[in-house]
């Protein structure tokens, strides 16, 4: 199907076929975080020219990462699942993306909100490597959708024993290495097949993989299109962010909370240039592998 580029940030490159959405005059408003207010505006002005069908969207800078919250509410929407007939969502990501935000969405907070919806079966975030799920930050996840059981995070190298003292060990799978990580998942969604929404946040490869605006993970590409190899004929919607783009932010909260964070959208153009060349070809791969999975009756489901 028709790729779908939701261009904000001008990160994304060509892609053969594709519809893009020009949404540049958003980017300060909606880029890293934004008010519910806000944010609903954004989504009424992206709904009316959203096509009845799309393939993968791409988001851009994974500054941007909030904008799956909408994408699956429309493919719930779009292929009426429910919860009779629900919609399981993988996510790869080097974050939980489920952190405290209590003052609206930001790419950090959105899986909360998926998670609880009650046509979403179950969230499976992997790849995680960075501390935001270490026992430092623990205050800051929001544990209501791993206490129901509704969210599992799998990780690789981050200490997660807070968890077990909390009664929320099964929502916690921990892997010695991502090749293990890539294998018990692969596994799981082969054999557990069920129509599936994957978000890509392109921070879970390693740094000689693809270079992004965010601290990255580990994984490989070859892990990444085994994943995506095990959802074939489960896939009825994805998206991808994690493209790099140069921003300065005028918003003074989101300058201090971005850089809190170690977020870097301050890059030169010779090295911003060069990395989005990395990003350009990596997206043809993801393209064609998301491409191939993708169920051909979108909005059937495959429960076995």
């Amino acid at each position: 199907m028709t790729p779908l580029v939701l261009d904000v940030d001008g990160s994304v490159g060509p892609l053969a076929g594709e519809l893009r959405l020009a949404l540049g005059d958003w980017q300060e408003a909606i880029r890293f975080g934004a008010s519910l207010g806000r944010y609903q505006q954004f989504r009424r002005h992206l709904q009316a020219q959203l096509p009845p069908q799309h393939g993968t969207a791409w988001m851009g800078s994974g500054d941007f990462h909030h904008l799956s919250w909408l994408l699956i509410e429309h493919c719930i929407a779009r292929q009426r699942f429910s919860p009779a007939r629900p919609l399981r969502v993988v996510v790869l990501d080097n974050h939980p993306d489920n952190m405290r935000f209590p003052w609206g969405v930001h790419c950090g907070s959105w899986v909360r909100r998926i998670a609880m919806h009650p046509a979403v079966s179950h969230v499976h975030v992997a790849g995680i490597t960075s501390p935001d799920i270490g026992a430092g930050h623990a205050w800051e996840n929001y544990l209501r959708p791993l206490h129901a059981g509704k969210l599992s995070y799998w990780s690789c190298g981050v200490d997660t024993g807070w968890a077990r003292r909390l009664g929320m060990s099964a929502a916690f799978r921990a892997f010695p290495g991502l090749d293990a990580l890539a294998d018990a998942l692969t596994a799981t969604l082969a054999s557990e097949r069920q129509s599936t929404y994957l978000s890509i946040d392109k921070d879970v490869f390693a740094t000689d993989v693809v270079t992004t605006n965010w601290d990255q993970g580990q994984m490989r590409e070859a892990q990444a299109m085994g994943i995506i190899a095990a959802l074939g004929g489960q896939l009825v919607g994805s998206d991808i962010t994690g493209d790099v783009s140069s921003w300065q932010y005028s918003t003074w909260w989101k300058r201090w909370l971005s850089a809190g964070d170690g977020q870097d959208t301050a890059i030169d153009a010779q090295a911003l240039a060069q990395a989005q060349a990395g990003q350009h070809a990596l997206n043809q791969r993801l393209m064609a592998a998301l491409s191939a999975a993708t169920h051909p009756a979108t909005g059937q489901t495959t429960h076995h």
